[in-house]
C-alpha cells in the first residue's frame, strides 16, 4: 500500500519562507510524477509544480521564481521550497504521485498540509 507522508506547512509571514516533504513509501517499483497541488478555500485544486521520473520539472505560473521543487536520489521524497510567500499562496498543499507498475496505473494523494501566508 503506498504512502505519502508530508510535512512542513504552517504559518508564515508574506516574504518568508517555507519547506514542504513528501516521502512515498510502500512499494518495490519505482515511483514516476511527483509533486504538489494546493486548494485555496473556495477555489479548485491546481497545480502547483510537478517533477517526471526524468527530471523534468513543471511550475505553475503564480510560483515560477519563488518556488523550488526537488527530488531525492531514490525518487522516493520530494521537497517544494518556497520562498517569497504571499498571502494568496494560502491553501492546503497536497502531495500527488503517479505510481506506475506492472498491472497498471494509479494517482496517489497525501492527507494534505495547511500553509498559511499572514501578517
Amino acid at each position: 500500500q503506498v504512502q505519502l507522508v508530508e510535512s512542513g506547512g504552517g504559518l508564515v509571514q508574506p516574504g518568508g519562507s517555507l519547506r514542504l516533504s513528501c516521502a512515498a513509501s510502500g512499494s518495490i517499483f519505482s515511483f514516476n510524477a511527483m509533486g504538489w497541488y494546493r486548494q485555496a478555500p473556495g477555489k479548485e485544486r491546481e497545480l502547483v509544480a510537478t517533477v517526471t521520473s526524468g527530471g523534468s520539472i513543471d511550475y505553475a505560473d503564480p510560483v515560477k521564481g519563488r518556488f523550488t521543487l526537488s527530488r531525492d536520489n531514490a525518487k522516493t521524497t520530494v521537497y517544494l521550497q518556497m520562498n517569497s510567500l504571499k498571502p494568496e499562496d494560502t491553501a492546503v498543499y497536497y502531495c500527488h504521485v503517479i505510481h506506475r507498475t506492472p498491472w497498471g496505473v494509479n494517482a496517489y494523494w497525501g492527507q494534505g498540509t495547511q500553509v498559511t501566508v499572514s501578517s
